[in-house]
């Protein structure tokens, strides 16, 4: 069963003709992608505002590096980075804003200076209080399957099965949110590509995405710019394989896609809209 309904604070994003586009926008030194780009608030602003223009749905705002290896930083390290660029988007955009956090204290915070999304790597198992706080603002939530903390999470993972242990990993997990508060209507889930997974791994999870469905709520992926698609493409074809990839799962129930290059995926998700459809209208 496919949903095309998420509900973020005060308003719900209701789609059916095509995927939604989330515009990554981190605020990092050490980020794998774009690292210290749009440290500078100013730079920050400038790109996000980018981003919408260029077909971007949400706008994912980001300030600690979750890249395999990476040690996670303070919440005061976070807010330090990301404060300064949420106080100059509130009122900016017209598209909502996710932040990409695990800290209960960051994401009280957010909200609170214009944030509507959560969206947490740690599926509220690296801060007991993320929860409460999300359910407190009423906030859409992104919930993520990691295997562990980014430091470890690639230290051999194993899995019987890794989409259908992946689905069951979510389902448990929403129930728990939701009996901490967080309406099941405010909760998109992310099987987590790259995180603490194989190449062969997330190849397998891709393969095998349909089985997603079974949860009842929307699949948001990441799958733009990871590693294992550069094995299958080359790197230097990486938003090419990104999109093919995304294309790939669309198809299988895929919802929203988390991206760096929002120009081509805008065009793809509108492609994905019209095979859809079956008409080429806009």
């Amino acid at each position: 069963m496919r949903t095309h309904a998420w509900k973020i604070k005060s308003r719900t994003l209701e789609w059916t003709e095509r995927p939604l586009v989330m515009g990554i926008l981190n605020v990092t030194p050490d980020s794998f992608s774009d690292a210290g780009t749009y440290l500078d608030p100013d730079a920050a602003l400038d790109r996000a505002l980018e981003l919408e223009a260029e077909g971007a749905d949400i706008l994912d705002l980001g300030g600690e590096s979750t890249r395999p290896g990476a040690e996670l930083i303070t919440a005061e390290t976070e807010l330090a980075r990301i404060l300064p660029v949420l106080r100059r988007l509130n009122g900016r955009l017209s598209i909502p804003l996710s932040v990409d956090t695990w800290k209960a204290q960051v994401a009280e915070v957010a909200l609170q200076e214009g944030a509507a999304i959560i969206n947490d790597v740690s599926a509220g198992r690296w801060d007991l209080n993320l929860w409460p706080v999300v359910a407190s603002h009423r906030a859409g939530y992104v919930l993520m399957h990691a295997l562990d903390k980014p430091a470890t999470m690639q230290d051999a993972p194993t899995y019987v099965d890794p989409a259908a242990d992946i689905v069951d990993f979510l389902r448990k997990f929403l129930a728990r949110a939701e009996e901490n508060g967080i309406a099941l209507e405010s909760m998109v889930c992310d099987p987590g590509f790259g995180f603490g997974k194989t190449p062969t791994q997330n190849l397998s999870l891709l393969r095998d995405f349909h089985v997603f469905q079974k949860l009842g709520r929307p699949m948001l992926i990441g799958l733009s710019r990871k590693s294992f698609l550069n094995l299958v493409g080359g790197r230097e074809r990486s938003e090419y394989t990104s999109q093919w990839a995304h294309m790939w799962a669309t198809a299988q129930g895929a919802a929203i896609w988390r991206v760096h290059d929002v120009p081509a995926a805008a065009l793809a998700a509108r492609v994905a809209g019209a095979f859809g459809r079956g008409s080429p209208a806009a």
